[in-house]
């Protein structure tokens, strides 16, 4: 069984727990009770709470959350140049309509705004409990007690900032939250904090955590120092910066534990394959697996405590045909079987754009076969094993290739689902013993190096440094076999292009496109299955409602263009 993060949610009810200790049938010291008085007593404790952080960040590729249709991922990958949506559904919604859906009272990004501050609250309490108290027992752990409590500030400070990234990109400027919240200090009366501000907050968490965390996180899961620099550098892009970022760019390409993946290795190296998708693959995707690239990987175990699952979220399903959700089928006939190696279902319920597809130089590695399903061979039971034979359509023999169409954009705004259609494969797996089940068990790389190289090459470009950008870039192209450019290639579009080609359903295309001012243009040059009403007022999302209405002393102003 793998050794993952031992995710044991902890809720602390905070006003419950003020006012409990205010009733007199309730003992001193409740053994029954968790609360940050009993819970935060020592290292153990804060290791509880930071895996209950953790289980919350991981939220982002859970899926749905129980109360809405949201995908949280979904609004930072979805309605881009290169991510479409292949069904309504969640942030879905809004990406096909941007004109009608990207309200205010829409229940997805309320939903997804709360979550955030879910994050940023329970980092709080660990950074509040850890630096303010002096009770604490802080043994448990190789190190001092020193480190032990600085590290534990470092992870939670560096979740806090993740949060606050996606919430200003998103929605700009929002409450700056660095108390916990507790039964005595609820507020009615936040304001709305520049981005500015909040970015400086966050520059403040990442340096911090950048010291005290590892380059090598002794538990599967954990973020690691090199995640941190790679936020760093992006951070300083964002803000204008560029001499910054090449540095802590740098500071994680230099660390000799970080390195690309450039030969095959691991569970698939004998069989066909290519190289870039060796570091997908279940096996392969940690770092003590091979996975030298990998800065952050997430984890899931299926029918384990704590071991939870991708929901679904990341361009691709799991589960049986139904009326909705129908397989392939040729001349009457569903011809494919469910195996590890094809996956689930062969649809999305996020889709790459055409123009994403057709990116790709014939001989790149990240454009073939194994990386975007753009065709199956039908099968024999050997071949399958342990699944059946496929089913064999009428004129179609075993060897024979089923195609799927890319001929055509992706368009239309309605409720139908194409099924013929390549999807992206780096997730691509499923569970044999639990064929209907939609998610993914799979741990997943969530931030790799050659994104790192990528804001490399973008900081050089944006210093004059054409040559070395041409090299930096090179640097990723070489390992997909793609050809080399020269510094007359470099743009910030074609940095732009080779993030898609590299990073397609892993990076945030919708922060990229944002923080370099092309979000929009490039939505409407590519995106024809939604991203034809999108307007500027777009590029944020509206303060949801409902936090606006909760906000009962203090008016917060809405976004522009938004009622």
């Amino acid at each position: 069984m793998k050794k993952i993060i031992n995710i044991v949610l902890v809720f602390i009810v905070f006003f419950f727990a003020q006012s409990c200790s205010e009733q007199k049938w309730l003992e001193e010291d409740p053994p029954h009770l968790i609360t940050t008085e009993t819970l935060y007593t020592s290292l153990s404790g804060f290791e509880a709470g930071l895996n209950g952080l953790y289980a919350l960040v991981r939220g982002e590729r859970e899926g749905r959350d129980g109360t809405t249709e949201n995908l949280r991922a979904d609004i930072a990958m979805l309605g881009t140049d290169n991510i479409v949506p292949n069904q309504r559904g969640g942030i879905g919604f809004i990406a096909l309509t941007w004109n009608t859906r990207n309200v205010s009272t829409d229940s997805n990004l309320s939903s997804i705004f709360l979550w955030l501050y879910q994050i940023i609250n329970a980092a709080n309490t660990i950074i509040n409990q850890a630096e303010n108290r002096t009770d604490i027992d802080w043994n448990g752990a190789p190190g001092t007690e020193e480190t032990n409590r600085t590290r534990v500030i470092a992870e939670a400070k560096a979740l806090r900032a993740w949060a606050y990234r996606h919430l200003t990109f998103c929605w700009g400027d929002v409450p700056l939250s660095l108390e916990e919240s507790t039964g005595s200090n609820i507020k009615t009366d936040w304001t709305r904090t520049s981005v500015a501000e909040i970015r400086n907050q966050m520059k403040a968490d990442w340096l911090f955590a950048e010291q005290y965390l590892e380059v090598e996180p002794p538990v599967r899961g954990k973020i690691s120092k090199g995640a941190v620099q790679h936020y760093l550098s992006e951070l300083y892009l964002t803000t204008g910066k560029p001499d910054s970022a090449l540095i802590w760019a740098d500071k994680c390409i230099n660390t000799p534990n970080y390195e690309l993946v450039t030969q095959r290795y691991g569970v698939r190296a004998g069989q066909p394959g290519v190289t870039f998708m060796d570091m997908f693959y279940e096996g392969n995707v940690n770092r003590e697996e091979g996975n030298t690239e990998a800065l952050w990987v997430w984890q899931w175990e299926y029918n384990v405590v704590g071991g939870g699952g991708d929901g679904g979220s990341i361009m691709r399903r799991y589960h049986n045909a139904t009326n909705q959700h129908v397989q392939i089928m040729v001349n009457g006939v569903v011809p494919l079987k469910h195996t590890v190696e094809r996956g689930g279902i062969g649809i999305g319920r996020e889709q790459p754009t055409k123009w994403a597809i057709d990116l790709y130089e014939t001989q790149d590695e990240r454009g073939s076969n194994y990386a975007i399903r753009k065709y199956y061979i039908l099968k024999t039971a050997a071949e399958n094993a342990p699944a059946p034979a496929d089913n064999l359509p009428p004129g179609y023999k075993y060897g024979d290739t089923l195609k799927l169409s890319w001929e055509n954009d992706l368009t239309g705004l309605g409720n139908g689902v194409v099924n013929n259609y390549p999807f992206i494969r780096k997730y691509d797996t499923m569970t044999p013993d639990v064929n209907a089940l939609r998610g993914s068990y799979n741990d997943q790389p969530y931030l790799r190096l050659a994104e790192t190289y990528l804001l490399k090459a973008e900081a050089q470009l944006r210093l004059g440094n054409t040559a070395g950008a041409a090299e930096t870039v090179n640097i990723v192209r070489r390992r997909a076999k793609a050809s080399e450019i020269s510094a007359s290639d470099v743009t910030i579009d074609f940095i732009l292009d080779e993030r898609s080609r590299e990073l397609i359903g892993e990076e945030h295309r919708r922060y990229t496109l944002l923080r370099t001012g092309k979000w929009l243009e490039r939505v409407k040059a590519h995106n024809f299955r939604g991203g034809q009403t999108a307007v500027a007022r777009d590029t944020l999302y509206p303060i949801p409602q409902l936090v606006i209405d909760a906000n009962l002393t203090e008016k917060m102003p809405q976004n522009p263009g938004f009622n």
